[in-house]
């Protein structure tokens, strides 16, 4: 292999553990994670669930994230109530079709959101248009927004009531941080929904 890409490949990871590092030493983002993850716990012991949506690499974080609900972390445990707005293909073009593809994902919200529900939208730029729309939607419907953006976060802080920006301008970067703070969150909103005793056994992996 020639030294030129072996390089690459030691630069590319360094710079991706420099970024987790960043994240590991920031206490405000791990405050903010916290609070949003005893958040969507407690709408979900209140009978409401979580959403999750975004685009291209993204949309593949939202779906990831919900299997963590739907199915388990690394604890058996019963199923959590979330739902991606990702996956379902003749929803996603009926809509991008009659309506736009800025609406994606905010008319699903409008046809399954209820008060007290929790959106978590992921854009690296913080700008993406369907995710936006969601977003503003949420704050109408009375549904508490979490986002997972990157270092300048574009639209996305202000239309947010907890937003979780990685320190980093590079997409593939910023998503590695993305999936790192989702199984964390996953497992705060585990052991705060089902409490700590719950998990008292030694944890196991899941089959993939």
């Amino acid at each position: 292999m020639e030294a030129s890409v072996t390089d690459l490949v030691r630069a590319e990871l360094a710079e991706g553990l420099a970024v987790l590092q960043a994240v590991a030493n920031d206490a405000s983002l791990h405050a903010a994670l916290v609070e949003a993850a005893e958040v969507t716990a407690s709408a979900l012991k209140a009978g409401r669930k979580l959403m999750v949506a975004g685009n291209g690499g993204s949309a593949a974080d939202a779906q990831h994230l919900v299997a963590e609900f739907v199915s388990r972390l690394s604890q058996d445990r019963p199923a959590m109530r979330a739902v991606a707005l990702t996956t379902d293909t003749s929803i996603l073009t009926a809509v991008a079709n009659d309506y736009g593809y800025e609406r994606t994902f905010a008319r699903q919200i409008e046809a399954l959101g209820q008060p007290g529900d929790v959106f978590l939208a992921i854009s690296t730029s913080g700008n993406s248009p369907n995710v936006l729309r969601a977003l503003e939607l949420c704050r109408e419907m009375g549904i508490t927004a979490i986002g997972l953006t990157g270092r300048k976060g574009g639209r996305m802080p202000a239309l947010c009531d907890y937003c979780l920006r990685i320190p980093s301008d590079v997409t593939m970067h910023i998503q590695e941080a993305h999936l790192a703070l989702e199984h964390i969150f996953s497992m705060i909103v585990e052991r705060s929904y089902f409490g700590a005793k719950f998990f008292s056994a030694p944890a196991t992996s899941a089959a993939v």
